[in-house]
């Protein structure tokens, strides 16, 4: 594998699949696949998991509900997902631990950096559940605010497109799909691959990141391999 230690990043809506809501348990056993495969080949893993498929904290501000409310409503979403998602690694064979932001000690580790990056080197995969722990901020930030404490090599978004395009692919036949990009492309451009917040913090902490395709079998095991694959961002080249 090409990297020592990598933090893939799940939507919650990617667990859904085509269900509308919740979690398909068909894409659980997909990526309980990949990650058997990552795994074995020595690469640390962590996971950070979202919770759309189950409630958007956003969306329940947009509502009517209070913003911070809303939004710890969706961090005990992300748990609900990070136990399932432990239930079907484990169910492969993949030693596993749910680390959460919110205390919830019964089904849940909490976040501890130092027996986070602990758990990794004993080859046990880390998911970390209920986002940072505060309102106001994504798990697109989270990801990449773990990435850098875990000293991660990469972060890998798995989506439910094939990469970072010019505009939505699904709205415009003529979308242009970009191979590489600069974290300044992505804030200058204003481009909807993480929000800002947690492309300034990977920019800051040279974290790149790739985007891919979470539903082509085997597409993990690519990516962590150092494969072609997505749109990879990262720092500006060196004049």
């Amino acid at each position: 594998m090409a990297y020592r230690r990598v933090l893939l990043k799940l939507s919650g809506e990617a667990l859904m699949g085509d269900q509308g809501y919740g979690i398909d348990p068909a894409i659980v056993q997909s990526i309980a696949k990949d990650v058997v495969e990552v795994v074995s080949g020595g690469t640390q893993l962590a996971i950070v998991v979202g919770g759309g498929n189950i409630f958007r904290g956003l969306k329940g501000s947009a509502a009517g509900m209070d913003r911070a409310t809303a939004d710890y409503v969706g961090m005990l979403a992300t748990v609900m997902n990070a136990i399932t998602l432990q239930d079907g690694l484990e169910r492969a064979g993949v030693p596993t631990r749910v680390q959460s932001a919110i205390s919830m000690q019964e089904v849940a580790e909490p976040y501890i950096r130092r027996r986070a990056i602990r758990h990794l080197e004993k080859g046990r995969v880390v998911i970390f559940g209920a986002g940072c722990g505060n309102p106001f901020f994504t798990t697109d930030t989270t990801a990449a605010l773990r990435a850098a404490e875990i000293n991660a090599d990469v972060i890998f978004k798995a989506t439910k497109v094939d990469g970072v395009y010019d505009k939505d692919p699904a709205k415009h036949s003529d979308a242009v799909r970009y191979e590489t990009l600069t974290f300044l492309d992505v804030l200058s451009g204003e481009l909807e691959v993480m929000d800002s917040t947690a492309i300034a913090l990977c920019k800051d902490n040279a974290i790149p990141i790739v985007v891919f395709d979470l539903f082509g079998s085997g597409n993990i095991g690519r990516a962590v391999a150092g494969e072609p694959i997505g749109t990879s961002i990262v720092p500006a080249p060196p004049r």
